[in-house]
């Protein structure tokens, strides 16, 4: 990449760019389509510390920060490690059905050439656009390590995943020679690779580290610390989702602003049918009801964002809200411990957006760039589509679960590298044991805290075990017992 010299010029409107290859092949882009691509960028970046806010206030006042390190030190990892080889492994001219091979190692050769997403863009700016989708996949995930994790493996777990776990499935699912993508597949932004690949693998997660001290007793019966935070992440990552789905049509036309029309109206759908059906319950207008369907009805109508009209967006919002509100009970019925609700909001919110796009994916609605020709779903009475997404689902749910277990299970047995924390560590909240910072100027502090000696000697509960130890103060908005955080 470095010391080549790029043969560029404008055209004479200077509405074009026209860049001549090595070959002597004449390429032209259009200046309208690369600004928004770049805008979109931006806008799919800052959904990243958005879910950091997101977890974060869903979470207890002495796990707070912790979020907000995570949602910034994975995408961190993950550009240096797109940077490296992900690209390459995922987009690759040369990859096989399931990955690809090391030809734009150190991003060598990405440049002016036409990229493997669109001939609309230069592969440079491909590059860009998906280092954001791949940053914010493994941020989902990794939300399962809330309140019982190290810190520090995260990093070398991220990496590992990226590269063994989101880099094949983005391959097969959106690079041309992909096994998904060859069998007809729709996935407009992400519903396999992004969503159904992090649920999954936070579903992994949690099965590994178990349940936090105290499941199935009131110590956890808390609510959200901080709401407004809750609302923040929403705010930033709705923002952002104009520039996942809408720029995933990799260029400024109607088949962008489509799917920007859907994607608001899907998440205004999820989250008043979200809010409703807590409402049928606890007759309270949930503010983080709202919010959760409104995240459902976004990752629903991801894959099909690009494939499907107006109408079916309510019914994306309808059936993602639904589906993910009521699959917050699998973790009563199967006895893990996902504290942010991550495999119902996102694996099986993906798996409903995919099924759905069988059913109401268009051709029409695929020809408004000018550009795609697909037989559409159900409603062009292309009956097989269903067959196709419910195996690239099927497909996506094994391997995030089957891999993501074998890299924490090998980590588990490398020292150093063991994900789950010490109950004293949980106990005191990752925040202060991990960090020695804290999201604000003062922490609840549990009432087992006292002299090491003292927590030494205490009997011990065991995981979820019904002790007799009051943590009720540790609800996230008691302001009983605080702890000065040192001076910045």
């Amino acid at each position: 990449m470095l010391g080549k010299v790029l043969n560029t010029t404008y055209d004479a409107a200077g509405n074009n760019i026209q860049s001549t290859l090595a070959d002597g092949t004449v390429v032209v882009y259009n200046l309208g389509d690369m600004a928004w691509i770049i805008a979109a960028t931006a806008l799919v970046w800052i959904m990243i510390p958005g879910l950091g806010f997101f977890y974060s206030g869903l979470l207890r006042r002495k796990n707070a920060a912790s979020m907000l390190w995570v949602s910034m030190v994975v995408l961190a990892v993950v550009s240096f490690q797109w940077f490296f080889w992900g690209y390459s492994l995922a987009f690759s001219d040369g990859a096989n059905k399931y990955i690809g091979d090391l030809q734009y190692f150190g991003l060598k050769g990405v440049l002016d050439a036409p990229s493997i997403g669109s001939t609309r863009i230069p592969a440079i700016m491909f590059c860009i656009y998906q280092c954001m989708f791949a940053a914010i996949t493994p941020v989902i995930a990794v939300g399962a390590i809330a309140e019982r994790a190290r810190l520090g493996p995260v990093l070398v777990f991220t990496f590992l995943w990226s590269t063994l776990v989101y880099d094949p499935i983005a391959c097969w699912t959106w690079n041309a020679n992909g096994w998904s993508f060859v069998m007809g597949g729709l996935d407009f932004a992400g519903g396999t690779p992004v969503h159904i690949s992090s649920g999954t693998a936070a579903l992994a997660i949690s099965l590994y580290l178990g349940k936090r001290r105290g499941y199935g007793t009131e110590r956890l019966a808390y609510k959200p610390h901080n709401t407004s935070f809750v609302v923040l992440g929403t705010v930033m990552l709705w923002f952002g989702w104009f520039g996942f789905n809408g720029g995933s049509a990799l260029s400024a036309n109607l088949r962008a602003v489509q799917a920007c029309i859907v994607t608001n109206l899907a998440a205004s759908v999820g989250g008043l049918t979200w809010m409703l059906w807590d409402w049928r319950l606890e007759r309270k207008w949930s503010v983080v009801g709202f919010c959760s369907g409104a995240i459902s009805g976004l990752v629903a109508i991801t894959p099909g964002s690009g494939f499907v009209g107006a109408p079916a967006a309510v019914a994306f919002g309808v059936l993602g809200g639904t589906a993910c509100n009521w699959a917050t009970k699998l973790k009563f019925i199967l006895h893990y411990d996902d504290c942010l609700d991550i495999f119902a909001a996102h694996a099986i919110g993906g798996l409903v957006g995919n099924i759905c796009t069988a059913f109401f994916a268009q051709s029409s609605v695929a020809a408004f760039d000018g550009i795609t020709v697909i037989p559409g779903g159900w409603l062009d009475h292309h009956w097989i589509q269903l067959g196709y997404q419910l195996a690239d689902s099927t497909a996506g749910i094994s391997y995030s679960l089957v891999m993501t277990t074998i890299i924490l299970w090998i980590m588990h047995f490398i020292p150093g590298c063991r994900l789950r924390t010490d109950e004293e560590s949980e106990i005191i909240g990752i925040d202060d044991a991990e960090m020695g910072e804290f999201a604000y100027d003062y922490v609840a502090v549990d009432a087992e805290l006292g002299p090491k000696a003292e927590l030494a000697g205490a009997p011990d509960h065991g995981r979820g075990g019904a002790g007799n130890i009051d943590e009720s103060h540790s609800h996230p908005h008691s302001i009983e017992h605080e702890k000065v955080a040192p001076p910045a």
